[in-house]
Parts: C-alpha cells; sequence; structure tokens
C-alpha cells in the first residue's frame, strides 16, 4: 500500500538510465547500433564508437544527444584513447558496452597463428583494456556511484560452435566470459559490476551470411534443428536484457553471463 503523499510504487522506475553515459563498440552496424538506439532511449546519453564516420553520424542523427567517437581500436593506444575522449566530451563515464568484435570462419588447421592472433586482440584483449579503464574512471568517482560493464560474449564462448569452425572466435568469446567473472570479483566491493551477454544466432554483419548468404536456407534449418524454440533471435529480444544488466535493476546481479540463445546452450 503507497503511503498518502509519497511517490507511486514504480518498479519500471529502476530500469531507467538518464543522466547516465554509455559506451558502445561497435556502434556502426548490426547489434552495436541497436544497443546504442536501445539505451538511448532507456535515457542515457551514449557514446558511439567505431571506425566509419558515415555510419556513425547516421546514427547519432536519430538519438538525442550521441557523442560519436571514430576509432579503429585495434590501433595501439586507441581503446584509451576512447575512454579518454569519452569521459572528456560527455563529462562521466556509467556504462560500457564492449561489443566490437570479429568473427573468422576457418578450419583451424587452415587458420594462421596471424588471423588467430588478431581475433583474440580485438575480441578479448581490447574489452580488457576498455574496461580496465574505464573502471579507473568509475571507482574514483567522487560521488561513489560506480559503473556497469557489459560484455558481449557469445553461445560459443559457453559451448563449441559445431558445424561452423571458428577457432579464434570462440577462444576470445570462451575469454570474455572468463575475464567477466575475474573482473566482477575483482572489482565487485569497488562499486564496478561486470556482466556478460552471451547471443545466440542473431543477424548481424558477420552472420549476414547465414542470413542472406547462397547458404542461408540450409542455415537457418540447422538453427531451427539445433535451437529448441526452433528460430534465430530477433533484434529486439536482446533489448531486455541489455537494459537490465545496465541499469539498476540488477543493483545485485555481478558477474554472471546471461544466455539469449533461444535454449542452445542448455541442450
Amino acid at each position: 500500500m503507497t503511503l498518502p503523499g509519497s511517490p507511486p510504487f514504480d518498479p519500471i522506475a529502476r530500469f531507467r538510465l538518464d543522466g547516465k553515459v554509455a559506451v558502445v563498440t561497435g556502434a556502426s552496424s548490426g547489434l552495436g547500433a541497436r544497443f546504442a538506439r536501445v539505451l538511448d532511449a532507456a535515457g542515457a546519453r551514449v557514446v558511439i564508437a567505431a571506425r566509419r564516420l558515415d555510419r556513425l553520424e547516421a546514427l547519432a542523427a536519430e538519438l538525442r544527444d550521441a557523442v560519436v567517437v571514430v576509432c579503429d581500436l585495434r590501433e595501439p593506444g586507441a581503446p584509451e584513447a576512447l575512454i579518454e575522449s569519452a569521459v572528456d566530451r560527455a563529462g562521466r563515464l556509467d556504462v560500457l558496452v564492449n561489443n566490437a568484435g570479429v568473427t573468422v570462419i576457418s578450419k583451424a588447421l587452415d587458420e594462421t597463428t596471424e588471423i588467430f592472433e588478431s581475433t583474440v586482440r580485438l575480441n578479448l584483449v581490447v574489452p580488457f583494456v576498455l574496461a580496465r579503464e574505464a573502471a579507473r574512471h568509475m571507482i574514483e568517482r567522487p560521488d561513489g556511484t560506480g559503473g556497469v560493464v557489459v560484455n558481449i560474449a557469445s553461445l560459443v564462448g559457453l559451448v563449441a560452435s559445431g558445424r561452423i569452425p571458428q577457432a579464434s572466435y570462440a577462444a576470445s568469446k570462451h575469454g570474455i566470459v572468463g575475464l567477466t567473472r575475474e573482473l566482477a570479483a575483482q572489482w565487485a566491493r569497488k562499486g564496478v559490476r561486470v556482466n556478460a551477454i552471451a547471443p545466440g544466432w542473431f543477424e548481424s554483419e558477420m552472420t549476414r551470411d547465414m542470413f542472406h548468404g547462397d547458404r542461408h536456407e540450409s542455415s537457418q534449418a540447422y538453427i531451427a534443428a539445433q535451437t529448441p524454440m526452433g528460430r534465430a533471435g530477433a533484434a529486439d529480444e536482446l533489448d531486455g536484457v541489455l537494459v537490465f544488466l545496465a541499469s539498476s535493476a540488477s543493483s545485485f546481479v555481478t558477474g554472471q553471463v546471461i544466455s539469449v540463445d533461444g535454449g542452445w546452450t542448455i541442450v
């Protein structure tokens, strides 16, 4: 019962991100662009980072007050520079979404060491550096509000990819799962929560061939057969878990990897 004069009971309010600043990497297309739109709609000021200026500017035109940062996170010093730019231009940093990444479809016997190292660098080393630099700002904030890191893992970070050979991608995403838990443990008492989302099959630039390529019919049949829910995910089916983890609605949740995969990893 609400007492007279008291504010109405509103559990949805904890999912709002008003006054927060969120950095989203890999925001020029696919899931990253969707994540930016969702966080913006939830009230955050979003710093969108990627290599392609034209796409970032087009996305920024849809958002309320976005900050555009063009960068290639594979370049030395680029992750550190992104975090500094975000804090300088937006005034603070509350949420980091480590989304940028790449996949390589190749049999392990054919995958070169150079390609393997490059994939692991972008998918694992860069998220570590970004999280480390972001956490420094979050921990040092005078108001003691801390912050949140949301890593984008994958179902391939929890189980093998099966018929789609991608050793470097699988290794990097398994690494993201371990990194999420370790950083969460180290920073739990410093006010920084670290969690991960492990998407199943969703359409994005990385999976475009599976949805539109020459073999898309066989790919869709494979996904339907292997997924208990019998289909791939729709873009909006990641919205809820992202806002939950980015907001105070998950204030007692850290070190967790939430699968959004239609049941793929349970069978």
